[in-house]
């Protein structure tokens, strides 16, 4: 009994919780000013969220991005006001020097692949929030600003860097440790920053970085500032780019209250989202509820209801059940998603969405939502849908099943209206995924035809047969093979290399157009996760092992 009590302890302090609040914070300071925001990094040396490294010079792990993905969420709701972030640094001299090296090189391949997910997903919200939250950011690097670093900095709209003729911009992962920059670098410095590709291989092959007025000629920062006139360029373009938003600007914010949440051997369980743990046969199994009932509710109860608004609870509950399975949780392989409530209460609520979708507010939960679900397509899991009896895939929740690799639907003979899936208009717009097209359209790769015709039919209760005919779902078996067909599904999909799994579903699950993010999460993902197996990287010489030792990396110098 002392040996389980002692694994199940252990397993517990190794558990990474997402869940923080500014009280907490190891490693930000997160200071308001009206419409501006300064978000300024300051990491704890002996505050890593692993033991075993030192997070020197600004340098970031897991936790400090959990912190900075914390303070976003809190920015877009908290705090309306804010038009305008400033993304610094409380260190003199340096900005960030991106991703803690001796973390990298002593962590597990899918530790690091894992965290470079994260981080780009963190690095994505920021521009999501330029986008569609009308929040800009202005990266004030301060100082060295190297690897992640300026990773960062290149996820907001505007980089300014002191002009003090030491600090550079740079990303060092090539000449240095054999990697590539591991969070979008290379996609964001051509399309983004549109830097020509020979000025580009140059800038990504010389450990050095590159500072002053040539950092800004070559378009990988807009301004240069002498150290004299920085506090005072800084605030006054803060300001500027707050005048191009639309946040309102005396307007009280919503407070992300904790989620309440029980964490126990058998699964995750949250009010209206349960995940549970199936260990022998690899999967884990969501059951997203529905409420019972709903009203047609006024705004200003919308606003009153705050985080206890149904879709902003289960947004917030998800994603948070998701970002812990990614994690804590790698070996079950098959997520089965299932549903359960009232349909109509679904649909009442996307209503309200549609009706107050420019209201800050409501704009940010169909923000929160949108993000979530996209979530769940870049995680490297297969993802199963069960629409069975007193499922609730309506509307938003439909998105699950939309979102999934399979989606099963059980259809019984002499009751074919005891199951059923709805449409709402959240499912033709809201809700795109990274390569900017909502699951449906990305579904049936843009036939106007086959969207138009499934559109006919939102609203109402679409049966198996009719589900099915018109691509919306996988299968429709019926109630006599129902059992026997999804257990043969999920075993013989349980059995398959997770390797090649996680290559099928990332090819199969986005349709063009490319986009940054697609490219990020697609094309460069897949190379580093290559290159971090590579014994030129992690090999016991490769150039991440052997960093800071003094030791030189020696190479295998096939090109392959």
């Amino acid at each position: 009994m002392e040996a389980a009590l002692t694994t199940a302890e252990t397993a517990a302090a190794q558990r990474v919780d997402y869940q923080t609040d500014p009280a907490h914070y190891q490693h930000w300071q997160l200071k308001f000013d009206g419409p501006v925001a300064t978000l300024a990094m300051d990491t704890r040396e002996d505050g890593g969220i692993r033991p075993g490294y030192k997070l020197k010079l600004n340098s970031y792990d897991l936790g400090v991005d959990i912190e900075l993905h914390d303070a976003l969420q809190r920015i877009r709701f908290e705090h309306p006001e804010v038009r305008t972030v400033v993304v610094t640094s409380a260190k003199s001299r340096v900005f960030c020097s991106g991703a803690n090296i001796y973390m990298l090189g002593t962590s597990t391949h899918a530790w690091k692949v894992n965290f470079c997910k994260f981080t780009n997903e963190t690095r994505n919200g920021l521009e999501d929030a330029s986008r569609s939250s009308g929040i800009k950011f202005l990266a004030a690097c301060n100082g060295t600003t190297a690897g992640g670093g300026y990773e960062l900095a290149l996820a907001c709209d505007e980089i300014f860097l002191i002009d003090d003729r030491s600090s550079a911009v740079s990303l060092p992962e090539l000449p240095l440790l054999g990697v590539l920059p591991g969070t979008g670098g290379l996609t964001r410095v051509i399309d983004k920053r549109k830097v020509r590709r020979d000025l580009a291989d140059m800038f990504c092959t010389v450990s050095e970085g590159v500072q002053g007025q040539r950092a800004k000629d070559w378009r990988l920062v807009d301004e240069i500032v002498k150290p004299a006139q920085w506090n005072e360029q800084i605030q006054k373009r803060a300001q500027e780019l707050a005048r191009q938003s639309d946040r309102p600007a005396n307007t009280r914010g919503i407070s992300l209250t904790p989620l309440k949440r029980t964490i126990d051997e058998n699964g995750y369980h949250y009010e209206f989202v349960d995940v549970r743990f199936d260990r022998t046969g690899r999967t884990a199994t969501f059951h997203v509820k529905a409420p019972e009932t709903v009203k047609a509710e006024s705004l200003e109860k919308i606003i009153a209801a705050g985080a206890n608004w149904w879709p902003l609870q289960v947004a917030r509950e998800l994603d948070d059940a998701l970002l812990s399975l990614r994690t804590n949780e790698p070996e079950l392989g098959l997520w089965i998603m299932k549903t359960s409530g009232n349909t109509d209460a679904v649909l009442e609520i996307d209503r309200q969405l549609v009706a107050h979708h420019s209201h800050w507010f409501v704009r940010e939960v169909i923000n929160m939502l949108r993000r979530t679900l996209s979530r769940l397509d870049v995680s490297s899991r297969s993802i199963y849908a069960m629409i069975e009896e007193g499922s609730c895939f309506a509307g938003t929740l439909l998105e699950l099943a939309l979102a999934a690799d399979r989606s099963y639907m059980l259809r019984i003979a002499d009751n074919p209206d005891a199951t059923f899936v709805a449409l709402s208009e959240m499912n033709f717009g809201p809700f795109c995924m990274a390569n900017g097209l909502p699951r449906i359209a990305n579904r049936f790769h843009g036939d106007e035809n086959a969207v138009a015709k499934v559109y006919a039919l939102a609203g109402g209760r679409i049966s198996a047969e009719e589900a099915l005919n018109t691509g919306l779902i996988t299968s429709a078996p019926d109630d006599l093979d129902w059992a026997d067909e999804l257990r043969l599904a999920i075993e013989s999909r349980a059995a398959l290399s997770p390797d090649a799994l996680t290559g099928l579903e990332a090819n199969l699950r986005f349709a063009l157009p490319e986009t940054l993010q697609t490219r990020i999460f697609g094309r460069l993902s897949a190379w580093q996760n290559w290159i971090f197996i590579r014994p030129n990287a992690v090999g016991s010489t490769g150039a991440l092992k052997v960093y800071g030792s003094g030791a030189k990396a020696k190479f295998n110098w096939e090109r392959v």
